[in-house]
């Protein structure tokens, strides 16, 4: 198990209960998550100044030979500090509530703490659906790399391919999921053209309310997997090949980068939209498409599938007619893909399918913002 692997598993699940006469006023009138951890930090809950040494430097030899021996000893030891400030605070009886109330504490801080000028994880992380509200923040998306190698046709544990799904290098299946200025690659090469089975997903989250920033996802096939849930993604770069960004989440992309390194045609979505009850889709605003190829900007993996882009640089590899009904001419009547004021060679609409959309104001005042994904109610950086 590698370390970030371990870190989760030692992340206490349960609600978040404070206590004001152990934890002190300030953390009993905490608003959320993100300040409880604070709180926690200024309390000396978690024992940083071990890290502290480490971050300038001088890492013992002891973490160096066994660096998951070194996370299991602090993770360990975090229930017994909550309990030391339950005695000094003079309560016998700290509860339940406070000895499983670190679901964040800023534990994957500790381990892609800026300090940490150059970390690189070959790694595969799972975080399940009980573990919610993780914050994991690297040192720059140049400098904290976590990568792995997995293909839908990698044999797994019963001995049959993974598949697409179980493929990804990093996979959230909870909820209150953010991540800053960190990389997530699949390390594949990019496949030959007709070769099968070679989907390789870099991230994968299937929980709602997760956010991304300064983020990277570095892949070929099926680089992000935007599963379900609704998500923010604001100045990331996202690279790869074919249907590099795909899935059934309801997404805003903001300020991102898209970059394609086909060879020959790619497609830079598969949105998977199967109903016209499902309310998904993806928006793409502010943001800039270059690279390689010739490229679709999306294909109708869904019947329904939705898809839009505003304010959006296109370069010259989009291919005029901008989409592909995946080899069904129904779907042509189904989907819902458009452009609004995008801008470059690439976003030329003269020569679009004619079942794709020009918006007007008014049509593309839904996609634009952040009530598309309900934004204001959750999104706290």
């Amino acid at each position: 198990m590698g370390i970030i692997s371990l870190a989760f598993e030692y992340i206490f699940t349960g609600h978040i209960y404070v206590w004001e006469n152990i934890l002190g006023e300030e953390c009993h009138e905490a608003n959320d998550m993100f300040q409880f951890s604070s709180c926690l930090a200024r309390l000396d809950i978690v024992p940083y100044e071990y890290l502290q040494t480490i971050c300038a430097g001088n890492i013992p030899t002891e973490v160096r030979s066994a660096p998951e021996i070194f996370w299991l000893q602090i993770f360990q030891g975090i229930p017994s500090k909550i309990q030391e400030v339950g005695k000094t605070a003079g309560v016998e009886e700290v509860g339940r509530g406070i000895g499983t109330m670190l679901q964040e504490v800023e534990v994957l801080r500790l381990i892609l703490r800026p300090c940490w000028h150059a970390i690189s994880h070959r790694e595969k992380v799972n975080i399940p659906p009980l573990k919610g509200f993780i914050t994991i923040e690297g040192a720059g998306a140049d400098k904290t790399i976590v990568q792995w190698g997995d293909t839908a046709k990698t044999i797994g544990a019963t001995g049959q391919p993974i598949g697409t799904f179980n493929s990804a290098t990093f996979a959230v299946n909870s909820a209150y999921f953010i991540a800053k200025n960190i990389t997530f690659k699949n390390t594949t090469p990019l496949p030959v053209k007709g070769a099968s089975g070679k989907q390789a997903v870099a991230f994968r989250i299937s929980g709602d309310t997760a956010a991304f920033l300064g983020c990277r996802f570095l892949g070929a096939q099926d680089t992000l997997y935007d599963h379900l849930g609704r998500h923010y993604y604001k100045d990331c770069y996202i690279e790869g090949s074919v249907d590099f960004i795909f899935g059934n989440g309801l997404s805003l992309f903001e300020g991102c980068h898209v970059h394609a390194i086909a060879h020959n045609v790619g497609a830079l979505t598969a949105q998977g939209r199967a109903s016209l009850l499902d309310d998904t889709g993806f928006s793409f605003v502010n943001c800039k498409v270059t690279g390689s190829g010739a490229l679709y900007l999306g294909r109708a993996w869904g019947t329904f599938s939705r898809v839009i882009f505003a304010y959006t640089y296109m370069d010259n590899i989009i291919i005029s007619k901008g989409w592909y009904n995946w080899g069904d001419p129904n779907r042509e009547m189904t989907v819902f893909y458009g452009q609004y004021k995008c801008t470059g060679p690439g976003a030329n609409y003269a020569g679009r399918v004619s079942w794709a959309r020009e918006l007007t104001d008014e049509e593309a005042k839904p996609f634009i913002s952040l009530s598309f994904i309900d934004g204001s109610e959750w999104i706290k950086f």
